[in-house]
């Protein structure tokens, strides 16, 4: 079990600017090491593992939030992580956030390898295919998570999967399920096509309608949506990549919806159709 260190008064503590440094992504990749923030987060870093060992590895914690955490510092602590006790100061200097509460995980990277989801023959799986926003990114794959999907691929078009606010975003769905960086997309398309999966451009200019398509009964089989930038979504070559563009029909007045409400509905209108009578999976099965 890890012992618990004295309390780091300085920011300019060594072990604090490491933890520090790891806001900016090329000390990120270096050490291949991110921060986890926040309760919810680090309660899931602190149960998770990858390749084996244990993905948290360090604990900052102010002493109030240790006492209002107990079961999470000791959950981190039988984790093997190393715990600070640290000063408010400490945590604002560490954390990303303009209210920080309290506790900040130092987690490793837990990335999968792209032929390992393939190799697990995926049924429903996202690709986010041009997505720069951060925060969006985190979103997308909180939906996926929510949605009972098996991976999410960010390509190597899309944002840092480690970003601090893709990560706050993720709300600790980061760790629920294999999520796959930096893949091309030509490379993320043929290999789930090969893999029997279905590609679905998520697109709101798409010439088929999301309705029509589960009304026809279409939507039961193994499928990836392929989601596209917040701004102008997915460029031509991308979308001729795939095996239909679909759009969210639009019954009211709005002018359109965003990436992560897009992306909800999309995996949820899959998620469904593959859980009815006749889809790749039962009403009540795997």
């Amino acid at each position: 079990m890890a012992s618990v260190s004295p309390e780091l008064i300085s920011p300019r503590s060594s072990r604090v600017a490491a933890a520090r440094r790891l806001g900016k992504r090329n000390f990120r990749g270096k050490e291949r090491l991110f921060l986890a923030e926040g309760p919810q987060a680090v309660r899931e870093a602190a149960a998770h593992r990858s390749a084996g060992a244990a993905t948290l590895v360090e604990l900052f914690a102010t002493v109030d939030a240790a006492e209002r955490y107990a079961d999470i510092v000791g959950a981190a602590r039988d984790a093997g992580a190393r715990v600070h006790l640290a000063s408010e100061d400490v945590i604002a200097d560490i954390s990303t956030t303009v209210t920080p509460q309290g506790l900040v995980g130092v987690c490793r990277f837990l990335d999968t390898p792209f032929e390992e989801i393939l190799a697990a023959r995926p049924r429903l799986v996202a690709v986010l295919a041009h997505v720069r926003d951060p925060g969006n990114a985190g979103t997308v794959l909180r939906c996926a998570d929510a949605a009972g999907a098996e991976a999410v691929v960010l390509t190597d078009a899309s944002v840092d999967l480690y970003n601090p606010k893709a990560v706050r975003a993720s709300v600790g769905s980061l760790f629920h399920l294999p999520v796959a960086v930096g893949v091309p997309v030509g490379q993320a398309v043929t290999g789930l096509r090969d893999a029997g999966v279905r590609l679905l451009a998520a697109d709101g200019a798409g010439d088929r309608d999301l309705d029509d398509e589960l009304d026809k009964g279409s939507m039961g089989g193994p499928t990836a949506w392929v989601f596209g930038n917040e701004a102008w979504g997915l460029p031509e070559e991308t979308r001729a990549l795939t095996d239909a563009v679909v759009r969210v029909p639009i019954h009211g007045k709005a002018e359109s919806l965003n990436l992560a409400t897009a992306a909800a509905v999309c995996l949820y209108a899959s998620a469904r159709a593959q859980r009815a009578a006749g889809g790749c999976r039962s009403v009540t099965g795997n």
